[in-house]
């Protein structure tokens, strides 16, 4: 007995979208730690492996490991009929030969119920072994994405190298060459690599900068202190002036009014001392925020790790096809070494998708 519940329907149909023209026909083998897929393309040339893990699930429940052979083009036109945002179940019985979908849409009480039939694949499960690259690039899959589909238009093949320089994109066309260099991003994340983040720019701005409004606030306080002043002195004077012609009261009675009026303007220096502070700090929030953007930029850029060259040359059509998963996940990886297939790893919150793909020799 199988039970799986998916919180969105959205994740399994950008899944299928992705690898649909590689895949036509494929077993999504179950058991308790997930759901897993493995298939190669006709040619042989790429190999697909996906993983739902289970805990990904809101239910889960698989009593015995069980192969579901199912055709992905049929899977996608049943999936179709779910929203992105509908809670979907997948279901299916011990020696079943139909899978039931069961559609819950999360804001009614529509409920949705569709069973696709089985089909009984042969194909035997893929060791895919660990492997030591010799160097690693994570970069923003919609830059990945625009790079091969890009290169695409000139040439059917691509070259793809990794040194101290960064990674370079090539495609050689019979009308037209073109190239694309992505170097490391200030401040990305790179463990052993030769290429190192350069060294963080504009933090001596910052301290100028910093150093530059305490200066101003404090020629600005100074100067309002000497209007007041000024304030101060004349109003003085008035009220000399005024003693001269009219005398309400006593001596004494007047030098109290006199005190009264200085603490008076001590109270309004004050206030507009404080208002002027107050005014002053939104800029210091801007520049954390500033701040704050610019890392998050730093952590969506590009990383090198890099243990020596590489230079491999494969196939754009499969790269156009890897980068759909860009749906998926906004980060991508990719890992090469020498004469070893290139792999594509696309990770995402309930499991990942990792493509392989062989490297061209010669004319190939």
């Amino acid at each position: 007995m199988l039970e799986a519940k998916l919180s969105e329907a959205g994740t399994l149909k950008k899944l299928l979208d992705a690898i649909k023209e590689l895949v036509t026909d494929a077993n999504f083998e179950c058991n308790e730690e997930g759901i897993v897929l493995q298939a190669m393309d006709n040619s042989h040339v790429a190999l697909v492996s996906v993983k739902f893990v289970a805990p990904a699930f809101k239910r889960y429940r698989c009593d015995r490991p069980m192969p579901l052979g199912v055709n992905l083009a049929s899977l996608t036109k049943v999936l179709k009929c779910a929203k992105d945002d509908d809670i979907c179940t997948l279901k299916a019985g011990d020696d079943a030969d139909v899978l039931n979908l069961v559609y819950e849409a999360k804001n009614s009480d529509r409920i949705a119920e569709y069973d696709m039939k089985l089909m009984d694949i042969d194909a035997d499960t893929l060791n895919i072994p660990e492997t030591e690259y010799d160097a690693r690039v994570t970069m923003p899959s919609a830059e990945f994405t625009r790079i091969v589909r890009d290169l695409s238009l000139l040439g059917e093949s691509v070259r793809i190298e990794v040194s101290k320089e960064g990674v370079r994109f090539a495609s050689d066309g019979e009308a037209a060459n073109g190239s694309v260099l992505l170097r490391q991003t200030d401040g990305a994340h790179s463990s052993g690599g030769t290429i190192k983040p350069k060294a963080e720019e504009g933090k001596n701005d910052d301290e100028d900068d910093e150093g530059e409004g305490s200066s101003s606030k404090k020629a600005k306080v100074k100067r309002e202190k000497n209007d007041d002043d000024v304030e101060m002195d004349e109003e003085e004077k008035n009220d000399e002036e005024g003693e001269g012609e009219f005398k309400p009261g006593s001596d004494e009675e007047g030098e109290e009014e006199q005190q009264d009026d200085d603490e008076e303007d001590e109270e309004g220096t004050s206030k507009k001392r404080k208002k002027k502070a107050k005014e002053t700090k939104p800029s210091k929030k801007a520049k954390t925020s500033k701040k704050k953007t610019d890392d998050d930029d730093d952590a969506s850029g590009v990383s090198i790790e890099m243990n020596q060259h590489v230079a491999l040359t494969f196939s754009l059509k499969y790269l156009v096809n890897f980068s759909k998963s860009a749906s998926l996940s906004n980060k991508v990886q990719l890992m090469m070494s020498n004469d070893i297939p290139l792999l594509v790893a696309y990770d995402f919150r309930q499991g990942h998708i990792h493509y392989y793909l062989a490297p061209k020799i010669g004319d190939d």
